[in-house]
């Protein structure tokens, strides 16, 4: 009665909830970016009235201090500026990670695994959320497949260049004569949907399934057929979860992860955005990847798109990854 009413009363100002979180999230956005610009011109004064005292004043110290903070003025500009090179249709949105991993067996779920702790540590870093949504566990070791989301500020916007074949070289561990191994997965980010007046799905065009969660134990999981499969019969689309706590919740996540994958599939039919939102994702095999990790004989992460690469492995693996993402986003 009461929301009635609110509409009755205001109804040109009436939003439901999920507009008052988008405009929210803008808001946000906006907030951040005038801190950053605020931050930049008042790091510009200090610099001004460093560069005045250092002119009259012969003091080492002094100096020091002035190229620190140019350092830093010209990090605030790098930063700012791959801010303003995230104008796509999607790039405010959440970004929904699917992580598969290629041929290969133990050694291959292993690095599916690797990635998705290279994107959790970037994520914690970037301050993004992580929610896994559906997961798929290797027999030995590692994962086969695995979705998850990375909730935050142009989380899609930053993540959407890490999409196609990731290449491993390395001396396997599960390899009892020490042989160097070459494996591969295969990456895809989508922005997350929840609402899309541009993709209608029809309850007629969806097949349901429902069937027992295969993760941790718990009330309702694994008890209960809690966790849901949809098939959307037009395109053959699958998507699953299986990590809420209800078969409804379940559904929910599922259905967003469904709009994603169809606005997906639209935008690489339009040929104009199809390199801004699906980019390219080739056959899982030997010379189609985007991007090289090699632990031996030598250090080394190569990407092949742009050509920044870095011998400082371990960071990489621990979340590092923003040059490689700048450089892409300065490239397209």
């Amino acid at each position: 009665m009461e929301e009635l009413k609110a509409q009755q009363l205001a109804p040109d100002f009436y939003l439901d909830s999920h507009k008052l979180s988008e405009v929210g999230k803008k808001l946000r956005s906006k907030e951040n970016l005038l801190k950053q610009l605020n931050q930049l011109d008042n790091l510009h004064s200090d610099i001004q009235t460093l560069i005045e005292i250092c002119e009259s004043e012969d003091d080492q110290q002094l100096y020091q201090e002035l190229g620190a903070s140019l350092t830093k003025f010209d990090k605030c500009c790098e930063e700012l500026k791959i801010v303003t090179l995230l104008c796509g249709k999607y790039d405010d949105c959440n970004a929904i990670i699917n992580i598969h991993a290629g041929a290969g067996g133990t050694e291959a779920q292993d690095w599916a695994d690797m990635l998705y702790r290279m994107y959790c540590m970037y994520g914690e870093k970037q301050g993004f959320k992580l929610t896994v949504l559906d997961v798929l566990e290797g027999e030995e070791a590692g994962i086969k497949n695995i979705n998850f989301m990375l909730s935050g500020e142009h989380a899609y916007g930053y993540l959407k260049c890490e999409k196609g074949i990731h290449r491993l070289v390395r001396i396997s561990p599960f390899d009892s004569n020490s042989r160097r191994h070459t494996s591969f997965a295969s990456v895809e980010v989508m922005p997350e949907l929840e609402e899309d007046d541009e993709i209608v799905i029809k309850p007629e065009e969806l097949k349901i399934d429902t069937f027992r969660a295969s993760g941790a134990g718990g009330q309702h999981i694994n008890k209960t057929e809690s966790a849901i499969r949809i098939t959307h019969i037009p395109t053959g689309i699958v998507v699953a979860c299986q990590t809420q706590r209800s078969q409804i919740q379940n559904r929910e996540v599922a259905m967003t992860m469904l709009r994603s994958k169809l606005a997906e599939k639209k935008a690489r039919e339009e040929e104009e955005q199809m390199a801004a939102i699906k980019g390219e994702i080739k056959k899982i095999e030997w010379g189609s990847q985007i991007r090289s990790y090699v632990f031996c004989p030598y250090t080394l992460v190569k990407d092949h798109r742009t050509g920044y690469e870095t011998s400082d492995i371990q960071a990489v693996m621990n979340g590092d990854i923003q040059e490689f993402i700048n450089a892409y986003l300065q490239k397209i």
